[in-house]
């Protein structure tokens, strides 16, 4: 039996329902919520197209003055960490200089999101010797986390903890940024993802560098 034009149009009806606009688009807003629950590089890369139209800005001090700095008194322990050489390196041993560290882990998409600009700004300051990036692999995966930082081309020297780490620099929500001054003080903390390529990060840090 040939179909008619009435029951052909009547069999394909449920079909048509299902590709509307609004299922097309809720199907779409699912894969789009999957891929951010487990992928963390996706999530990064989403903050990072966030942070580029002006969100997760550092909150910089804005009372500096020319020569006097605000700072909090900074942890009297000996901190120190280790590089993917085997080499050490303490706190205590960097009085005269600018420290930028960053406790971060590969799997966290903030993280991941907010490392090329940390990589700009560690660009603008590797040869001037007075800063010194310590970018601490909280997970303590050295391997891990160097691989993580040559396959995206990234610049940043990486190290994991050799002693304990006390809560007023790191309490353990990532990435935690801190900015300590040449006298080992804290001048800056910041918890979360930021765009560290903004004028006013580097700005501080040539005040802080005077």
């Amino acid at each position: 039996m040939i179909p008619t034009t009435e029951n052909y149009n009547d069999t394909t009806k449920p079909y048509k329902k299902w590709f509307t606009f609004s299922n097309i688009s809720t199907a779409l807003l699912a894969i789009f919520m999957l891929v951010m629950l487990f992928s963390p590089d996706f999530k990064g890369l989403v903050i990072q197209g966030l942070m580029k139209v002006g969100l997760f800005q550092p909150d910089i001090p804005e009372n500096l003055k020319e020569n006097s700095v605000p700072i909090q008194q900074a942890p009297s322990k000996q901190v120190s960490f280790t590089d993917v050489k085997g080499k050490t390196i303490n706190l205590s041993d960097q009085k005269g200089k600018v420290v930028f560290m960053n406790f971060w882990a590969t799997w966290c998409p903030p993280c991941i999101a907010e490392m090329p600009s940390i990589n700009g700004l560690y660009l603008k300051y590797k040869d001037n010797k007075n800063v010194i990036f310590i970018m601490v692999d909280v997970d303590g995966k050295i391997e891990a986390s160097t691989a993580f930082m040559q396959k995206r081309k990234f610049n940043l020297p990486v190290y994991i903890p050799a002693s304990e780490i006390p809560q007023d620099y790191f309490s353990g929500s990532m990435p935690t940024t801190v900015i300590l001054d040449k006298q080992g003080n804290i001048a800056f903390h910041h918890t979360g993802g930021a765009d560290y390529e903004n004028p006013k990060v580097s700005a501080f840090i040539d005040k802080l560098i005077r």
